[in-house]
């Protein structure tokens, strides 16, 4: 909203200041600075809000140091999340992008789901929440929204860069050609990038194209079905890793930071050019989003960090999944999500192999084994008798490291 008020005191009465507003980076640093200063001011009024209507953690026993103690937290902190990024995202972002469009739905879509199941949790003691086929049913809804519109919508584009031989004769004729004369016209495609390989970018069509050619008016399936798969898992990775304090919000700012740059360099057609990726023209706006959401998630980190003095809950963690996987869907980085969600893709994994080999076990032996002392992953070494705030310091590091390579693989190839 501000954006388009100091668009119009800029161009009707030339308003000082007035076009700082047209800057990306600008908008950016206003959004964290912003969503920081809410979480961190107003996260403590709504903690007590939470804390006068009862919203404590009903805490299981499962045998690990220090647990009893978080009995009674307040959760569903992640209600500060979720305003601290939707209110600097309506202040600042332009509405009318169809990026800023679907992460706002998405935050809301996932943040109801959550919200439902912790409200079942507090409320109706149901200690299970909101049962898993109705959270499956609720990811696929939002997953046929986002793969439809990216898929379908005019304004979903790319630009890829002329033949070689193209571009060398531009250069030849004018050696301080625009890069963006570099670029074809913008054009609807469903290519994306795969990273460490040469020519890093696959269609999403050539996955049923090979059968018959005239499969290729079905890639939208394929296409919907992929963001089904990626918004259910990442959502679902997060909510595991929503174990300890501060491990979930502090792992996710890492990816999502790292989404941002992403972000930033595919909309911006001179690094595109630079670094030899895929131009994604609008996705820049993006970046607004992405400093709001940074924001709030360090802001809450004031308040989750060890001892706790709020839990995110389901109305927290699964906003977070969906959040970061839209993200990396709309920058084209989705097949990088196993590197850069490492963390999420250990703790899911940690809780399949876990199960699946008790339910082995006890079918060949008559008796359930396992292979960790407990899952998810992050419990194992609570069992094993690390501190909690020693296994969150080195899951950041280990999430530090996996975005560095992340970002690496834009030249690694």
């Amino acid at each position: 909203m501000l954006y388009y008020l100091f668009e119009y005191l800029e161009k009707q009465f030339q308003f000082p200041g007035a076009s700082l507003f047209g800057f990306l980076t600008f908008r950016a640093a206003l959004a964290m600075i912003f969503a920081l200063l809410f979480s961190t001011i107003y996260g403590k009024k709504i903690i007590s809000f939470l804390s006068r209507k009862q919203m404590g953690e009903t805490i299981r026993d499962l045998g690990l140091e220090g647990q009893k103690e978080k009995a009674g937290t307040p959760t569903m902190g992640g209600i500060i999340i979720i305003l601290a990024t939707l209110i600097p995202v309506l202040l600042l972002a332009k509405l009318s992008n169809i990026y800023i469009i679907l992460l706002i739905v998405t935050t809301i879509w996932m943040g109801i789901i959550g919200f439902i199941d912790d409200y079942l949790k507090k409320f109706k003691n149901d200690k299970d929440g909101l049962k898993g086929r109705f959270k499956i049913l609720g990811q696929v809804g939002l997953g046929i929204i986002v793969g439809s519109t990216l898929f379908f919508h005019q304004d979903v584009t790319m630009k890829e860069k002329l033949p070689i031989e193209q571009q060398r004769a531009l250069l030849v004729e004018n050696p301080d050609i625009a890069p963006s004369k570099l670029f074809a016209a913008e054009m609807k495609s469903t290519k994306t990038t795969i990273p460490f390989v040469k020519g890093n970018e696959i269609e999403y069509a050539k996955l049923i194209t090979w059968i018959s050619p005239d499969l290729e008016k079905y890639a939208w399936i394929i296409f919907i079905l992929v963001t089904i798969f990626i918004i259910a898992a990442v959502s679902n990775g997060a909510n595991l890793t929503d174990g300890i304090d501060g491990l979930a919000a502090g792992t996710s700012a890492i990816i999502v930071l790292t989404l941002g740059i992403f972000a930033w360099v595919s909309g911006n057609i001179i690094f595109s050019e630079y670094l030899n990726i895929m131009y994604i023209p609008r996705v820049e706006e993006i970046t607004i989003y992405i400093a709001a959401f940074v924001g709030a998630l360090i802001g809450f980190l004031w308040y989750n960090t060890y001892p706790a003095q709020v839990f995110m809950g389901d109305t927290g963690s699964l906003t977070i999944g969906g959040i970061i996987a839209v993200i990396a869907i709309a920058v084209r980085k989705e097949w990088l999500i196993p590197v850069l969600c490492g963390i999420f893709l250990a703790e899911n994994l940690s809780v399949v192999i876990q199960v699946s080999w008790f339910k082995y076990t006890k079918k060949k032996y008559g008796e359930g084994r396992r292979i960790f002392k407990m899952s998810p992953l992050h419990h194992h070494y609570q069992k094993s008798g690390y501190h909690e705030s020693k296994i969150v310091t080195r899951f950041w590091i280990v999430g530090i490291l996996l975005a560095i390579l992340s970002i690496v693989t834009l030249k690694i190839r």
